[in-house]
């Protein structure tokens, strides 16, 4: 018997095995080099309200709680909605550019633009009217006629975000995330300078720091402007102003009411929870822990955030370019991803949940309390980081409409119900409110899991996306 002296071929399987795993590692590199300037723009941009109000508590205890009130105001009844509607870029640029329609990108944002802006009008007419509102809901008076004169300061800052918002997702889209990275940056440099001047140096106060916030947006929103007109970058995708923007406004409503409605079912189910726990036994402990844990969530939460953005670009500019192969495999990357991220944070927190509360509070009943969230906390935030990746792929491959649908149910129909008998038939308190949002967050990221890896034909969305993409054709002049 002769013996075969040639070395053993690797099997097939075993190098297709090699291949994925190459591939899966290219594709998570990508990602992990646009999350990052997200992850940190988000952070930046979202530090520009907080100084406004850290200005303000140095007024007095009334301008500390009229601003606080004023800006969760805001974040309910505007900043969602816009920030939510400009999530329809995320569909229709980030598909464009993958079609190589480079023109279409100022399209749109030009035409997301318009819309915001209109859709900032009742906002805007809402806010004037705010310390009514707030006084009608039964608030203290001088608080809500403080938060009224606030948010009332605070109207340009309203349209100019919107804008802002526009602006990041057009360049995010073209995967050009640094540029958004350091404006938001010099921005919240600017803006300590901005809120000194206008609370001390003018002696405007509490208004001065409401106006902070739009002299602040719009630098924001200025800088990104020029280097959109200015840079080599965008040389293709902005061509100058077009009348194209005023066609296709349906369309565009189309993505961009259903995105708004994903984000404002969620935020607004938080806010709940916030109502809720006023009605515990020792409400001012529950909605301080409660404010402690959301404000901890929000923390947690900027890396899934960023990963969100980036996997939205990935997935849209994939489907635009054709390849829904690729799009899967980016889709089941950041799922990967995000389970890595949110087993650290929930294990970071495990770690530090004795400790936590002290960086809040020196009350030994908060510390205490915080400890015992804490633990709830590092199980949310892995389902959470979870659902922003999968909201993400929604996002890049524009079904929205059945994100809406998705969030209505998780809750609506389960989180919120779930927290009711938990706090006030189960007696757990503040415990029972966050648990609650658990099983929203569960409910809401299995369904997204089954809908984008059980439901989607990833062959029909790239097709759909070159639909949507030839429904825009180019005005004749």
């Amino acid at each position: 018997m002769e013996l075969s002296m040639e070395p053993a071929l690797p099997s097939a399987k075993g190098t297709a095995v090699a291949v994925n795993l190459v591939l899966a590692t290219s594709e998570a590199k990508r990602q992990l080099r646009l999350a990052g300037p997200l992850i940190v723009g988000c952070l930046l941009q979202s530090v520009i309200q907080m100084i406004s109000v850290m200005f303000v508590g140095h007024l007095g205890e009334l301008a500390l709680a009229s601003a606080s009130m004023a800006s969760s105001f805001a974040i309910v009844t505007g900043f969602s909605f816009l920030t939510g509607m400009s999530f329809a870029l995320d569909t229709l640029c980030g598909q464009a550019f993958g079609a190589s329609e480079h023109h279409m990108l100022g399209v749109y944002k030009q035409r997301a633009m318009l819309v915001l802006g209109l859709a900032s009008l009742p906002i805007a007419a809402v806010w004037a009217n705010t310390g009514a509102i707030l006084l009608h809901l039964g608030q203290d008076p001088e608080i809500a006629a403080g938060a009224g004169t606030y948010i009332r300061w605070m109207i340009p800052a309203l349209f100019f975000y919107g804008w802002l918002q526009c602006h990041v997702r057009f360049l995010q889209a073209q995967k050009l995330v640094v540029p958004v990275m350091l404006s938001s940056g010099a921005t919240a440099v600017s803006h300590v300078l901005v809120c000194w001047a206008l609370v001390y140096r003018l002696r405007l106060g509490i208004r001065g720091a409401a106006l902070a916030n739009a002299v602040s947006y719009l630098t924001n929103v200025s800088i990104l402007a020029v280097y959109v007109r200015v840079s080599p970058s965008c040389n293709k995708s902005w061509t100058g102003f077009s009348f194209e923007a005023f066609h296709g406004l349906i369309p565009f409503l189309k993505l961009a009411v259903p995105s708004a409605l994903m984000v404002c079912m969620e935020w607004w189910s938080f806010e709940v929870m916030v109502i809720l726990s006023g009605l515990l036994p020792n409400p001012k402990l529950e909605t301080a822990v409660l404010s402690i844990c959301l404000n901890t969530n929000s923390l947690v939460c900027t890396v899934p955030n960023g990963l969100s953005s980036a996997i939205s670009t990935r997935v849209s500019n994939e489907l635009g370019a054709g390849r829904p192969r690729a799009a899967l495999l980016a889709a089941r990357v950041v799922i990967v991803l995000a389970f890595l991220v949110g087993t650290s944070e929930g294990l970071l927190l495990v770690l530090v949940h004795k400790v936590w509360g002290r960086a809040y509070s020196k009350d030994q009943e908060v510390v205490s309390y915080v400890a015992t969230m804490m633990l709830i906390l590092a199980v949310s935030v892995l389902f959470d980081g979870l659902q922003y990746v999968l909201s993400g792929i929604v996002r890049g491959c524009g079904q929205q409409k059945i994100g809406a649908f998705v969030n209505f149910i998780a809750y609506y129909l389960v989180g919120i119900p779930a927290a009711l008998v938990f706090t006030f038939k189960c007696h757990l308190g503040g415990k029972g409110l966050w648990l609650g949002i658990l099983s929203g967050l569960v409910t809401q990221t299995l369904l997204l899991l089954f809908i984008s890896f059980g439901n989607t034909d990833w062959d029909k969305q790239a097709m759909n996306a070159k639909d949507r993409i030839l429904t825009s054709p180019p005005v004749e002049p």
